[in-house]
């Protein structure tokens, strides 16, 4: 696909030299029109005026008299301060249709990780309890955060770290005693064992005891320990990859505590001279003058017993996790672990490295009161998905479908994809069901009717596509819009991998399925004549792959029949 922003400068700065051959054109730079009419790109004449001593809008009508048309374009005219470039249809149509055949599964990747390796750390939820929806976020964007860079063509590593050393694991392990406890009883477990917390003052004293054997190194409280969090991380594991979510490795924090981790970061930190045990006997780290939203800049390391606090773990797998040498490193965090993050940026930067790069994300908040749940003021996601697989199916059959647990399975799993990471990472999703599961809108349904239509279109030619057409013959102001769209796809893809967000996925490909619908309804396909049925059918084709990449990134499951 040609370069035509390129194309557009370099013609400008031709027709500029004529004007005058010692005008520099470093300030030249080329927009999209709000307003199709007025051109499909633009180069705006402002940091010209200076120089030229003219007004813009009159350096605008001089050069569009000067400018010497490239093929690619069919006409070019003056705006105001505005020199606006019209591409030509059949050459815009032909490129991108081109681009897409060429790359197939791999259009839209910009192979800027090529050679490179990136490290990613998402979800890391305490292993307690079956996952609930609010976390589901955190997943769901690690795993699109995952899909995004190995289509880039990085060496993808993703982790999650396993807080198997906390409080509330020591208060499950006391709670389990010497009995296997089953992932499906563990949050109940640890909700009784909560409320004992209350009831028996003793129960606290206990806990810090076995996290101190813990420490310690006790044979009998490794065992322990290892028994209840194994459980949990592998009914978790379970749970996410039903959800087509996986992690690369799992990394326990009392690997940094038996391997001397900790005590090391211990040292290096005293050796800044901001480390100091304060009134409590607790070893704290002064961050004065790193500009903490805190009243008081200090993050505890160590209890009095000498402990860890989950800090100190964090800062030690932090600096392994650099030790990687990954050219990118990344890690999804909840709104409310802001402070947390910049504590440990601080940390890391007093020990001479850089924090990963994070990505935070709002709550998810449910609008439908009569979901219910297991454990009475939390929705856990296995039953939040086990919900939305049953209306989902209910949803098609309403449509005349025939009940397929499979086709159900994936229309609720890509709803919820979609209706999640369409928000952007800073905004709180509120989710709605039956908002989430229609098939009109912006929803994940109506993208995947979208890619089922074009491979209805393509299935009912029932004939090989053919190897090109004559793109000059589509002139219809609906075909060009297609083609636009399908051409979008990179530009979306390369602002997704620089600001980690998918939602500019999730936006464009709307845009894509809107563009398509309006095609599907202005332009026959199948009827027309043949020379422009086929060149229809090509465009088709390229948005219906640029489609499946697209829904395929964010870990939706483009089926072509519904």
């Amino acid at each position: 696909m040609q370069n035509y922003r390129g194309i557009a400068l370099d013609a400008v700065s031709a027709a500029l030299r004529t004007l005058d051959p010692g005008a520099d054109t470093g300030g030249l730079g080329v927009a999209t029109p709000p307003d199709p009419s007025l051109g499909d790109l633009s180069v705006p004449c402002f940091p010209l005026a200076r120089a030229l001593r003219r007004s813009p809008a009159q350096i605008a009508a001089d050069l569009a008299a000067a400018v010497e048309l490239p093929a690619a374009f069919r006409r070019v005219n003056a705006a105001g301060a505005y020199l606006n470039f019209f591409i030509d249809p059949g050459d815009l149509i032909a490129g991108v249709v081109g681009a897409v055949r060429a790359a197939g599964p791999a259009y839209g990747s910009g192979g800027t990780g090529a050679g490179r390796t990136a490290l990613l750390e998402h979800t890391s939820i305490n292993p307690n309890a079956s996952p609930h929806v609010g976390r589901a976020r955190n997943a769901l964007i690690g795993d699109v955060l995952a899909r995004l860079l190995r289509f880039e063509g990085y060496d993808l590593e993703v982790r999650y770290f396993v807080n198997d050393v906390g409080k509330q694991i020591a208060l499950l392990v006391i709670a389990a005693g010497d009995r296997q406890v089953p992932f499906a009883e563990v949050l109940d477990l640890y909700v009784q064992a909560n409320a004992g917390l209350e009831r028996d003052p003793d129960l606290e004293r206990q806990t810090f005891e076995l996290l101190r054997d813990l420490e310690r190194g006790d044979g009998d409280a490794r065992r322990r320990f290892d028994a209840i969090v194994d459980v949990c991380v592998a009914g978790q594991r379970a749970v996410l990859e039903a959800l087509d979510i996986r992690h690369d490795r799992f990394d326990k924090e009392s690997h940094y505590l038996w391997s001397g981790r900790t005590r090391q970061v211990i040292e290096r930190l005293r050796a800044t001279g901001r480390l100091s045990t304060d009134q409590d006997g607790r070893s704290v780290l002064n961050l004065d003058g790193y500009d903490l939203p805190s009243r008081n800049p200090v993050v505890v390391l160590e209890r009095s017993d000498g402990t860890s606090m989950y800090p100190l773990r964090d800062i030690a797998y932090t600096l392994d996790k650099m030790e990687s040498g990954a050219d990118r490193n990344l890690i999804v965090l909840g709104e409310d672990q802001r402070l947390h993050h910049r504590q440990l940026t601080a940390a890391i930067d007093l020990l001479g490295g850089t924090a990963p790069e994070v990505v935070h994300y709002a709550w998810v908040s449910l609008d439908d009161a009569s979901m219910s749940t297991r454990s009475g003021n939390v929705v856990l996601l296995e039953d939040f998905m086990a919900e939305a697989v049953r209306r989902a199916g209910r949803a098609l059959t309403e449509r005349g479908e025939a009940f397929d647990r499979a086709r159900a399975e994936a229309v609720a799993h890509s709803a919820i994809r979609y209706s999640i990471l369409r928000v952007a990472n800073e905004k709180m999703v509120r989710f709605d069901f039956e908002e989430a599961l229609g098939f009109e809108g912006d929803t994940g349904p109506y993208l995947m009717y979208g890619h089922a239509r074009m491979c209805a279109l393509l299935r009912r030619h029932g004939q090989e596509l053919p190897d090109g057409a004559d793109f000059g013959l589509l002139v219809d102001g609906a075909e060009l819009a297609l083609a636009k769209a399908v051409a979008g796809f990179p530009d979306a893809i390369a602002r997704t991998v620089r600001d980690a967000s998918p939602h500019v996925v999730a936006d464009y490909l709307y845009g894509l399925t809107r563009a398509f619908t309006a095609f599907y309804h202005a332009c026959p396909v199948l009827d027309a004549p043949a020379p422009l049925r086929d060149g229809r059918l090509l465009l088709v084709d390229a948005a219906r792959q640029t489609l499946r990449n697209g829904m395929l990134v964010l870990g939706m499951r483009p089926l072509e029949r519904m």
